[in-house]
């Protein structure tokens, strides 16, 4: 796990931590932390982010809702959600709605509309008369979100073995395999693959839970995603030895479903997940231990 991502999950999982204050002036600035540019620059784009700036706010993210029938609220939904997924907002942040509206372009009613979604979807917190912020998760809430997705995907296999994927969903669960082991082909995780893996997992569980066919069960597992750190997205380790036992469970539980046997690839995907929450502990207990000892 990179020390960037460490930083911000602990910072998500410590309680009562609170959100830099924000700078008396802001000027538009990028947000990239891997750019090399001045301090200064960087300075900006730090305060971009704690204030919300419009590129704070990326357009909505593949496979949110398109075309005619969707509404601006449900645009400007999806917009917040995939700031709040790439952390562009701060733990604890509040969020305004003349602000947001003010970013987006757009008035305050979707603004507000796209609010009520989020915090029903567990992202936000509202407190009367406060208004809206984003939610922290601690350490405890965040491994029962891994127990619970445990149990809904292992459920997803099960429909998927028993119901059988199509020629279509086949075909897309091998070619994403196939990209998966060209990467773990290379014998070691590389920097620059590790997005791609990210979106490669996604498209297999993605696969998974299309063949399962049930919309509730749809639902409940998106709730589950829609928290940052658990985003099954993220690639939560640096070690080469993890990225193959994944990968290697993605090819087992692909066996299983072929083969019809609901039981075993429940009993795969319950392992696999249960096996990721396994790592996300170990990391956050072995970095607070370290953050305790200090300095060698």
């Amino acid at each position: 796990m990179s020390a960037r991502f460490v930083s911000k999950l602990r910072a998500e999982a410590t309680a009562g931590a609170g959100c830099p204050k924000p700078a008396r002036k802001q000027k538009g600035a990028g947000m990239n932390s891997r750019s090399t540019a001045p301090q200064k620059a960087r300075q900006q784009a730090a305060s971009s982010r704690r204030h919300g700036s419009p590129e704070a706010v990326p357009a909505a993210p593949p496979g949110a809702a398109t075309g005619a029938g969707v509404t601006l609220a449900q645009t400007v939904t999806d917009r917040l959600r995939a700031a709040l997924m790439d952390g562009s907002f701060l733990p604890d942040q509040k969020l305004h709605e003349e602000a947001l509206s003010t970013m987006l372009n757009v008035s305050r009613t979707p603004v507000r509309s796209a609010l009520h979604s989020l915090a029903a979807e567990g992202m936000l917190d509202y407190v009367p008369n406060r208004g809206y912020r984003v939610r922290r998760i601690d350490l405890d809430r965040l491994i029962s979100i891994f127990d619970v997705r445990g149990v809904l995907e292992g459920l997803a296999a099960r429909l998927a073995a028993e119901r059988g994927m199509d020629d279509a969903a086949q075909a897309a669960y091998e070619q994403a395999l196939a990209e998966g082991d060209r990467i773990v082909d290379k014998g070691r995780l590389l920097a620059a693959d590790r997005e791609r893996f990210g979106e490669i997992n996604a498209a297999l569980h993605d696969a998974v839970l299309r063949a399962a066919d049930n919309a509730m069960l749809v639902d409940m597992i998106r709730l589950c995603h829609n928290i940052p750190i658990s985003s099954d997205r993220n690639v939560l380790w640096n070690e080469y030895r993890w990225l193959r036992r994944s990968h290697d469970d993605h090819h087992r539980l692909f066996d299983a479903i072929r083969q019809r046997d609901g039981a075993r690839a429940e009993q795969l995907m319950r392992e696999h997940v249960h096996s990721v929450k396994l790592q996300m502990r170990a990391l956050l207990e072995d970095d607070a231990e370290s953050q305790r000892a200090g300095p060698a």
